[in-house]
């Protein structure tokens, strides 16, 4: 599929990774219509930060994916819809479960419905890789079971079933992206890698964390959005769920000596009970096979192992150290 003949909604387009997108489609020429989340505040999340030539170039919706009318309306006239637009944050899902099978589940439900309705060319839907729950093989396929071991991933499970069965059921063109854990600029504070750089970044020292055994599949922000590209433009895609992930594995005790030594500084690890998942629920081990996205796509990620993880934290250290960035985070406050 040639994305230059096509007009593209991002849906989650104010968000972290959905931003990111947006700016890369714009600057390769692209015809994009960025749904941002209305508030009172126009307030475009992070695309307010944007270069003003993305701004200008940009066709934004205000919505909420969870209105089905709202959602139709920014779909007309679109060839290809990602769909980035959720809840994503796992100890939130613990307070407030039934928001997000109303933005996960139903929201994704709005999009292949109207996508279905409209004829739309092209859906990439956005899973995660905690649909996978604790690894039970090394590295984890994309045949690996679905396991939801918190309310967050089992609204996520549920999506990317709602999302297929459209696919199997009226031949919608669905594909479904899976990336592993995305960092970089503008993550929010409630994932591990910024909350280790925020806090290190306002001097401090003793740094308060939750489990550090787990171990994690790092994915810099600019090979997730190259992904997302390179499903979009695969006809290849359609049908198919796509891991997107280093093929690297690194506990979060040894990613916090990294960014320790990244940033110049020795630090201690106090463990903060509030910040635990409940033993059940942790998943304590991810590591991606990414064989499939290299075979279908083309795609490899730029960020790969121990050199460019410490590449890719750099990069996100010195964004977050800028102090025009630095206070938009609340390190000091445990972020759910």
């Amino acid at each position: 599929m040639q994305l230059n003949k096509c007009k593209i909604l991002v849906t989650g387009a104010d968000g972290f990774i959905g931003s990111h997108l947006v700016e890369e489609l714009v600057r390769r020429g692209h015809d994009v219509r960025a749904f941002v989340l209305y508030n009172s505040f126009n307030s475009w999340g992070w695309l307010d930060q944007s270069d003003p030539e993305v701004k200008k170039s940009l066709d934004v919706f205000p919505g909420d994916i969870r209105d089905p009318y709202g959602v139709k309306q920014a779909m007309k006239g679109c060839d290809v819809v990602l769909h980035l637009a959720a809840l994503i944050a796992i100890p939130y899902s613990y307070h407030s479960p039934d928001t997000y099978i109303d933005t996960n589940v139903k929201g994704t439900l709005n999009i292949v419905q109207a996508a279905r309705e409209l004829g739309v060319a092209k859906v990439v839907h956005t899973s995660t890789s905690e649909v996978y729950g604790t690894a039970r093989f090394v590295p984890i396929t994309e045949e690996h079971p679905l396991q939801g071991q918190s309310p967050y991933s089992a609204s996520k499970i549920g999506a990317d079933q709602i999302a297929m069965s459209f696919y199997s059921s009226f031949g919608t063109p669905v594909s479904i992206i899976r990336p592993f854990n995305t960092y970089g600029p503008r993550q929010s504070a409630r994932a591990v890698i910024p909350t280790i750089i925020t806090q290190i970044a306002r001097g401090e020292r003793v740094l308060k964390l939750g489990a550090i055994h787990p171990t994690r599949d790092f994915n810099y922000v600019a090979d997730t959005v190259e992904g997302f590209i390179a499903v979009a433009e695969s006809d290849k895609s359609v049908g198919e769920v796509i891991n997107i992930g280093s093929n690297y594995e690194i506990s979060i005790g040894d990613t916090v000596r990294m960014i320790a030594d990244v940033m110049g500084v020795d630090v201690e690890i106090e463990t903060d009970d509030v910040r635990l998942r409940p033993e059940k629920s942790e998943v304590e081990r991810l590591w991606a096979d990414n064989s499939k996205a290299a075979d279908l796509l083309g795609w490899k990620p730029k960020y790969a192992g121990l050199d460019g993880l410490k590449r890719g934290l750099s990069e996100t250290a010195e964004w977050f150290c800028n102090p025009d960035n630095l206070r938009n985070y609340k390190s000091d406050i445990y972020n759910i």
